[in-house]
């Protein structure tokens, strides 16, 4: 009969644990966390927004500077060309050192 009494009583305390006040607790804490998952997310949306543009824009000075590249290289296989072919050269083109 003892040992039923002492197994009544964890039975009431598991009972206990579970009345409305400790259930609203659990829901705070839960509303909590989802608050600063919604702002961790705001904030990961922003940054990630802003990764984008930089990127984008790094893209487009990229694209830039290589056709700005292409069109220097084509320019030095004319002089090389213009050069090699025996032409005369003009005294614009020549900058003497101290410039």
């Amino acid at each position: 009969m003892k040992d039923t009494q002492e197994n009544a009583v964890p039975a009431q305390a598991a009972v206990a644990d579970h009345s409305p006040a400790a259930g609203s607790d659990g829901l705070e804490a839960a509303s909590e966390r989802i608050a600063d998952l919604e702002i961790r997310l705001a904030a990961a949306e922003d940054l990630v927004e802003t990764l984008n543009l930089a990127l984008f824009r790094q893209q487009q000075q990229l694209d830039l500077l290589q056709g700005q590249l292409r069109h220097l290289h084509r320019q030095m296989s004319n002089a090389a060309d213009a050069n090699a072919a025996g032409a005369p050269r003009n005294a614009r083109d020549e900058i003497p050192p101290h410039y």
